[in-house]
């Protein structure tokens, strides 16, 4: 067997011609422009990196990405400040605070300190709150209006335009993030499927997996899952991103997996390319809800 590749680079184009048809009519409609600030304290090379490729891909989507940049020895004030300020300023839409912070920053404090109506990352609790109780698709979701972290969010959206089913599956989360294993859970469960969550206390690891339908994973850890851990005909989910003597390798060993697995994320290729299109879908939601 030889599995189907879930291309995340195919669905991304597809994606980003709705999103651009989409934005225009909004534009069009409210003369409003969909507005992202991102916000920084320091030089980390990968969130430098991260926030260019943002506003690269909001301008090519018709939106815009606002870089507010702090100094590394900036104060948990001055950051939560800032934050405020922009949730006040009715020309920005959405607000992303990168990672890492300085040493010394109350995370938690930070990401208190948004709007969540504004956070079109996913991070704030009301959000994080919302999601965990929401109702199942397809019933009234009981709760208000929230966003989902765009890494699983885009897992999930893959999975659907390739057809997958998730009602009665048994799904297994390897990793239990707030940004990507905790919402995935959530996220699959409210599809009606089987859901366990996995971590470096779980006996059995490979034999859990083994049971999976559905398998995601988000460890961090360079080709951790091996092919005999992979039920056959499997849908194997990686969102990892690691560096291995400088080629992109996933948590998955994909030579290995897609021999087993019916279908397969590669790294890279399959989930990285739809993290952004999702984040420019929250960023046109947040801009809708706020033009009322």
């Amino acid at each position: 067997m030889t599995a189907q590749i879930l291309d995340g680079r195919d669905n991304a184009k597809t994606m980003r011609a709705e999103i651009n048809e989409a934005v225009a009519a909004f534009k069009e409609n409210t003369g409003i422009t969909p507005t992202i600030a991102v916000v920084r304290a320091g030089e980390d090379p990968g969130s430098v990196w991260y926030a260019n490729a943002i506003k690269k891909t909001m301008a090519g989507r018709g939106m815009d990405a606002q870089l507010h940049v702090l100094p590394e020895t900036a104060s948990e004030e001055e950051i939560v400040t800032l934050v405020a300020a922009l949730n006040a300023d009715p020309g920005i839409h959405g607000i992303m605070i990168q990672e890492p912070l300085p040493k010394g920053i109350d995370e938690a404090a930070v990401k208190g300190a948004l709007s969540p109506s504004k956070d079109v990352d996913g991070v704030h609790e009301v959000n994080a709150g919302r999601l965990a109780l929401a109702a199942p698709v397809g019933r009234p979701p009981g709760v208000g209006a929230f966003f989902v972290p765009a890494t699983p969010a885009g897992g999930m959206e893959l999975m659907r335009r390739h057809g997958i089913e998730f009602s009665g599956k048994n799904a297994v989360i390897i990793g239990r993030s707030p940004i990507v294993g905790k919402p995935m859970a959530l996220l699959l469960m409210r599809e009606n499927a089987t859901v366990s969550v996995c971590h470096s206390r779980t006996r059995d690891l490979p034999g859990v997996c083994r049971e999976a339908d559905i398998l995601c994973v988000a460890v961090g850890r360079a080709e951790m899952v091996k092919g005999d851990w992979i039920k056959p005909g499997a849908v194997v989910i990686d969102f990892g991103v690691n560096d291995v003597e400088g080629k992109m390798v996933g948590d998955v060993a994909y030579d290995e997996a897609a021999q087993v697995a019916g279908m397969i994320t590669p790294v890279p290729g399959g989930t990285g390319p739809m993290t952004n299109i999702m984040l420019c879908l929250n960023l046109l939601e947040a801009a809708r809800q706020q033009a009322g």
